[in-house]
C-alpha cells in the first residue's frame, strides 16, 4: 500500500452463523441477516459499548435518520432515560460479549439487534417478525436500505486488518 493511501474498511454481510437465531427472543424470526467487521481490538469495549457506539456514536443526522425510519416501520424505541436502551432500543440481555436489544411494535413487526464480539471482529444480527401481510409488505423495499445503513454504521467502527 502507498505511504498516505487509505482503505475504506467494510462490513461484511454473512449467512448467520449457527445458533445466532437462537439468541433470539421473538419467538419466530421471518427475516434475518448478520455482519462482520474487523476491529483492532473488540475486548477494548463490552458488547453493549459497541452497541452504543455504533448506535449513539452515529453522527447526529444519522441518528435522525435511523430513529425516523424506526418510527416509519412501527418500532417503538424511547428516547427516554428512565429506560435501560441504545438509542431507544430496550437492551433485553447482555453480559461483556454479547447484547440483545428489542423494539416492540405498533404494526405488527418487533425486531432485535444482537452483537458479539469475537477474537478479532464484531459480529452484528438482525431479527424481524411480520405479524401480518401488511408488514411482510411493508419491510420487503426497505432491506436494501436497512442493508446499506447497518454496513455503513458498522464501516465506522471497523479497521484495517493488515498483514
Amino acid at each position: 500500500m502507498k505511504r498516505g493511501a487509505t482503505t475504506q474498511t467494510v462490513a461484511r454481510q454473512i449467512t448467520p452463523p449457527p445458533g445466532t437465531r437462537s439468541a433470539s427472543t421473538l419467538g419466530r424470526v421471518d427475516y434475518e441477516d448478520a455482519f462482520v467487521v474487523d476491529v483492532c481490538e473488540p475486548s477494548a469495549l463490552s458488547a453493549e459499548q459497541w452497541m452504543r457506539t455504533i448506535l449513539e456514536g452515529a453522527p447526529a443526522a444519522v441518528r435522525l435518520q435511523l430513529l425516523s425510519g424506526w418510527s416509519a416501520l412501527g418500532l417503538r424505541v424511547s428516547l427516554s432515560k428512565a429506560d435501560r436502551s441504545v438509542l431507544g432500543w430496550q437492551i433485553r440481555t447482555a453480559d461483556p460479549d454479547f447484547v440483545l436489544l428489542g423494539a416492540e411494535s405498533r404494526l405488527g413487526m418487533p425486531a432485535e439487534l444482537l452483537l458479539r464480539r469475537a477474537t478479532d471482529r464484531l459480529l452484528f444480527a438482525t431479527f424481524v417478525r411480520h405479524e401480518n401481510a401488511l408488514v411482510r409488505a411493508l419491510w420487503a423495499p426497505v432491506v436494501p436500505t436497512h442493508v446499506r445503513m447497518v454496513q455503513e454504521l458498522l464501516a465506522r467502527v471497523g479497521s484495517d486488518v493488515r498483514s
